[in-house]
């Protein structure tokens, strides 16, 4: 699991302070025009190289040319830089962990539509402590973590299954490129992490696993999102995605030849061993079928843990010092169930495309 760290804080809730002093309103942002050329930012992470390898192996093509499009497939080297850019609007669609969905673009103003549910971290993220104990010993100890992050997010979650608080423990920012490095310190005990920098450092002397995502199953989500007044004037854009991404979900899950060859090529394209891969794959619950993201979507679940991601972003003063409620942002879901301010709506699950293809009508 990719997260934004610290350095955002400050442009995040200017953005937000502008956006909730602007009062728009629930309806999608005017304005987007129809085109027929696309940019889709991702990053490396296991369950995101399917849009690579979909580029390489001519499946974009395919999709884009039966609705004449030209969509570019963008690689941006840091997560974090990614949804900079598509927030700043340089990009049209990112890939986007759903926390980061809420606290950046949709805090900071930008209507945003999550299309396409592509897994969840099923132990992709873990809590890892030197020394005996579970999670109990954590109690004291100073923690090295990306910051207001999705990894901070899991460690409050964890620390509720154990009774304790986020006041138990000290936290110390750390970025994903030198996480590492920080728990090889002797005097460093504790780190949250996301892989594959979490099977790294848990592989240190007396290094034990002792939470993970994969006991908070279905919270931590990764998403396709796009901006949404950009999808309302170019539905086929939607379409194409989806088209994309399922077909390229076939392949990559076949139990065969073929299937272990495009899993080969994605390993490559992260730069990593398809032995690796297979392992962090093993950790992410892919949607494989679109009959399975849908119904995910529909789910009170999804409710239940954006409710509690919103909460603790809140609390973290994630949307900003002009929002007065976890309430500000509102967030919309299939159904017309809508969670925290109705005339604020700046995230969107839109189960439309996903759909399409459950149907076989794409």
């Amino acid at each position: 699991m990719l997260a934004w760290i610290s350095r955002l804080r400050v442009t995040t809730a200017m953005a937000t302070a502008l956006a909730l002093a602007s009062c728009s309103g629930g309806d999608a942002p005017d304005g987007a025009q129809a085109r027929t050329e696309f940019s889709i930012g991702w990053s490396i992470y296991a369950g995101w190289m399917p849009w690579p390898y979909a580029q390489q192996s001519g499946i974009v093509k395919k999709w884009a040319d039966k609705y004449g499009l030209k969509i570019n497939i963008v690689q941006i080297n840091d997560y974090v830089e990614s949804v900079n850019q598509y927030t700043a609007g340089k990009l049209d669609g990112v890939t986007v962990a759903s926390m980061d969905a809420l606290t950046i673009p949709a805090a900071g103003g930008k209507d945003t539509s999550a299309i396409i549910v592509g897994d969840y971290s099923n132990g992709n993220d873990g809590v890892v402590l030197k020394g005996g104990g579970g999670l109990a010993a954590i109690k004291g100890r100073t923690v090295y973590l990306a910051e207001l992050s999705v990894s901070h997010y899991l460690l409050a979650r964890g620390l509720e299954t154990a009774k304790l608080s986020l006041t138990d423990v000290k936290t110390v920012n750390t970025s994903d490129a030198d996480i590492v490095g920080a728990f090889a310190s002797p005097s460093a005990t504790a780190a949250v992490a996301w892989n594959p920098q979490l099977s790294e450092i848990a592989t240190a002397p007396s290094a034990k696993l002792v939470f993970s995502s994969a006991q908070i199953p279905g919270e931590i989500l990764d998403l396709l999102a796009v901006d949404t007044a950009t999808l309302a004037a170019n539905p086929n854009l939607g379409k194409a995605l989806a088209g994309i991404w399922y077909e390229t979900m076939d392949v990559m899950l076949r139990q065969d030849a073929e299937g272990a060859k495009a899993r080969a090529a994605m390993a490559k394209l992260a730069g990593t061993t398809p032995e690796t891969f297979e392992a962090q794959l093993k950790t992410t619950f892919l949607y494989g079928k679109p009959a399975a993201a849908v119904a995910a979507t529909k789910a009170p679940a999804l409710v239940a843990a954006m409710m509690r991601m919103r909460d603790f972003s809140f609390s973290k003063g994630l949307f900003g010092p002009g929002a007065p409620s976890a309430d500000a942002v509102g967030m919309a879901f299939p159904g017309g169930k809508t969670l925290g301010n109705a005339q604020n709506v700046k995230l969107r699950f839109d189960n439309t495309y996903m759909q399409l293809a459950a149907d076989g009508k794409l």
